[in-house]
């Protein structure tokens, strides 16, 4: 639980203002944890710093693979919305008829790839997970072989079109400090509701390069774009600009709840409407909690409250009993109309630790990723721009 107190300080330093820090930060946690913060942001940035020049000089050299690769990434830590990104573009080209495989590294016990594995049943997507993607792609590719299918994207193919098990694109979770395999498009996701926190580089702050790093970027994407206000957009694609210098096509996402299921019935859809009258307790360890309570808000539940942990945190025996005291209380005061709701994140993460808590009603909420449609620009928009990218950079054999 200290750790996890730390995790939270780290975390509530990164999101707030220099100006604004004593309002926010008590003033031990302060003397205790800046200085030590500081210079580690600075050795981080030394070191991707070093390490981005030693690709750049050629001094170290990216894999390559037959198939094109398609880098999903952030520049921030967490709640960007990279894994339902990965998704949403594996379905795109399994509908192609063009079958996708994900790489990620499975950190913090493999939620994601978890995740994904279960949401993409039944399509032509594989999942490989390794430290060493390039390595966990040249190991799958051999096994099941690759094909040039891009030719697909000019037709138009339903999944009962789908053509062969073949890999016929690589999707790179998590990719873009990921240097060391050749991609021929860049996605950048960012949060709209903490795009850049405060400007310092981890651990100091949340940015895991610096902003100029967006130039790298072939499309950006706005995320959780339906709760933040249109000036706050404006504001983030101005920082956009100032970063950047080419003109790069940005799109706005977010995602939709769809329904809940009870961890004793995973396959048994509830709606929405199911926390209609019921006190929630929010359980997550998410990189963005804010955007899974203000979900919950629109929902429309009666009242909510929050135990956020730190982001991929794997629930221990005390946060158990931390959970089922606060669920319980809540059930006391309000006549057992309360109910524990968590992610599908947090669900994939710790199934079996959960089952513990089984004495009271726990939900999963689950949500559908969508493009939104803003400036006229909307879903078929971006898959226009996928096509177009991954067509002209693969045949132009384009490297990092």
């Amino acid at each position: 639980m200290k750790m996890e107190r730390v995790k939270k300080a780290i975390t509530r330093i990164a999101a707030t203002p220099d100006s604004r820090l004593s309002d926010v930060v008590p003033l031990r946690q302060r003397c205790l944890l800046l200085p030590v913060l500081s210079l580690a942001s600075s050795l981080y940035g030394l070191s991707i710093s070093l390490r981005r020049s030693l690709f750049l000089c050629r001094l170290l050299s990216p894999a390559r693979l037959p198939v094109p690769v398609i880098s999903v990434g952030n520049i921030t830590w967490g709640g960007n919305g990279k894994t339902p990104m990965v998704e949403f573009i594996s379905r795109f080209f399994h509908q192609s008829g063009i079958a996708p495989l994900i790489l990620t590294r499975g950190y913090g016990g493999g939620d994601e790839a978890k995740m994904l594995e279960r949401h993409l049943v039944g399509t032509s997507a594989k999942v490989g997970v390794g430290k060493n993607r390039a390595e966990v792609a040249a190991s799958i590719i051999k096994k099941i072989g690759h094909t040039n299918s891009l030719s697909l994207l000019d037709d138009e193919k339903s999944e009962d079109h789908f053509q062969t098990e073949k890999v016929g694109v690589v999707i790179l979770d998590d990719g873009l400090q990921h240097w060391s395999l050749v991609r021929q498009v860049e996605i950048i996701m960012i949060n709209g509701l903490m795009p850049w926190g405060n400007g310092h580089l981890i651990p100091r702050g949340p940015l895991r390069e610096p902003l100029n790093a967006l130039q790298r970027a072939d499309i950006i994407v706005i995320h959780h774009a339906n709760l933040v206000s249109e000036a706050e957009l404006k504001t983030i694609e101005l920082t956009i600009l100032r970063n950047c210098s080419k003109t790069i096509p940005v799109f706005f996402s977010e995602l939709v709840p769809s329904h809940f299921f009870e961890i004793k019935s995973p396959n048994e859809k509830l709606p929405l409407s199911t926390v209609h009258g019921l006190v929630v307790l929010c359980v997550s360890a998410i990189g963005c909690p804010d955007s899974f309570v203000k979900a919950l808000i629109e929902i429309g539940a009666l009242h909510i409250h929050r135990l956020d942990f730190s982001d991929h945190h794997a629930v221990q025996s005390e946060d158990i009993k931390l959970i089922r005291d606060e669920i319980r209380s809540l059930a006391l005061v309000h006549d057992n109309k309360a109910a524990l709701v968590v992610t599908e994140k947090d669900y994939d993460r710790d199934p079996v630790v959960l089952q513990k808590l089984g004495d009271f009603k726990i939900l999963v909420l689950c949500s559908s990723f969508r493009i939104m449609t803003f400036n006229s620009e909307g879903e078929e928009g971006f898959k226009a721009k996928v096509k177009e990218l991954v067509c002209k950079n693969f045949a132009n054999n384009t490297s990092l």
